[in-house]
């Protein structure tokens, strides 16, 4: 899967049973939605196979689409009322990556980064050693504030996504601030940023747009575009309905933007769908996403393919429950895998009222 970091050494158990949700209801909704948008829904395994029924009297759970792990929530890994670095109340948009193998000394072997959104917001990081938590909180939060002269001085930034350069061996963070413009800094530790520029704004995009934000960028090679990285992010315009926009970069500083999204709103019979993920799995390439709570507040996935060229919306990807700490809601998933056990970290909860939650595949 793209952006994992593995080390089989270790095995963990066997996943615990996932609470009782709402996946048959929801899969159902997603088919009726796709079904409506003229796309549709499907629980199959890879290779095609159709997953075994569950067991009489227990919940049905089905896997995942195009081949993915069937992710169950695990435990929260960090809440607003407990760290100390709490301007606002809330969090949002975790980020995690390995570093054990890539930077010397560091804090932990897994950085997660996150940050309130809310003015000031603030780009935080913690550190632990599995992604089963426990993570603590880097004692100097925030690392990257939402006034850096003199380059800008905004109210807020927010939306970490940090890539690991390995061309130049350096930590990359896109972040967003205000939400019409993302921004780069680089860094050697992960922890102080270097600034380097803007790299994203609506200006880029077609008139009337107002937001560009929620961006992740991701090593993946685009040969007949001469490119090598992608973008992923959120688009809004004057109709306040977001979908989600991509763009395409041979360096990961210079960007050229499709004016069209690559996934509508509509597509797949939402309002709105933002915090988008670029996954690949058996030889193709998907984008994981979330919609909205009024539409259900899961995490749906379409496959995109290598090139980008397919819009094939596969429908539920992973279904919030009702209960704490979803309360119905899962978004702007991060992936990563410990040790050879695939694992989600994501947003669980309210739109800026939830926490980081953990669950594993």
């Amino acid at each position: 899967m793209t952006q994992h970091d593995s080390d089989p050494k270790q095995r963990h158990d066997t996943p615990e049973p996932r609470r009782p949700g709402r996946r048959v209801f929801l899969r159902a909704a997603v088919a009726t939605a796709a079904v409506t948008s003229g796309v549709a829904a499907t629980g199959a395994t890879a290779g095609g196979a159709t997953a075994a029924p569950a067991p009489a009297g227990a919940p049905a759970v089905a896997a995942a689409p195009g081949g993915f792990p069937d992710y169950r929530y695990l435990k929260t890994l960090l809440t607003p009322s407990q760290l100390k670095y709490n301007p606002t109340g809330e969090i949002i948009f975790p980020c995690v990556r390995g570093v054990y193998d890539k930077l010397a000394n560091p804090l932990g072997r897994y950085y997660l980064y996150y940050g309130p959104h809310d003015a000031p917001g603030g780009i935080c990081l913690a550190y632990g050693d599995s992604l089963e938590g426990p993570f603590t909180e880097y004692t100097a939060n925030p690392i990257v504030s939402n006034n850096w002269q003199p380059h800008y001085k905004v109210s807020h930034v927010a939306s970490p996504h940090v890539l690991w350069n390995e061309d130049v061996r350096e930590m990359w963070l896109y972040f967003h601030g205000e939400n019409s413009t993302t921004r780069l800094a680089r860094s050697k530790d992960g922890i102080t940023f270097t600034y380097d520029k803007v790299v994203l704004t609506t200006a880029m995009l077609p008139a009337g747009s107002s937001e560009t934000s929620y961006a992740r960028v991701f090593r993946h090679d685009l040969p007949s575009r001469d490119a090598r990285y992608v973008m992923l992010f959120m688009l809004n315009n004057q109709s306040n309905h977001r979908d989600i926009a991509w763009g395409w970069s041979r360096d990961g500083r210079d960007w050229t933007f499709d004016q069209q999204p690559l996934v509508r709103h509509s597509d797949v019979g939402a309002n709105n769908i933002g915090g988008p993920h670029l996954l690949s799995r058996n030889g193709s390439t998907y984008v994981v996403y979330n919609t909205g709570k009024e539409n259900g507040g899961n995490l749906l996935i379409t496959e995109v393919g290598n090139d980008f060229s397919r819009r094939n919306h596969l429908g539920l990807f992973y279904d919030s429950a009702n209960s704490a700490p979803d309360n119905g809601r899962s978004a702007s998933p991060s992936f990563g895998t410990d040790r050879g056990v695939p694992y989600m970290i994501y947003e669980a909860g309210e739109r800026l009222q939830g926490s980081i939650a953990v669950a594993r595949g």
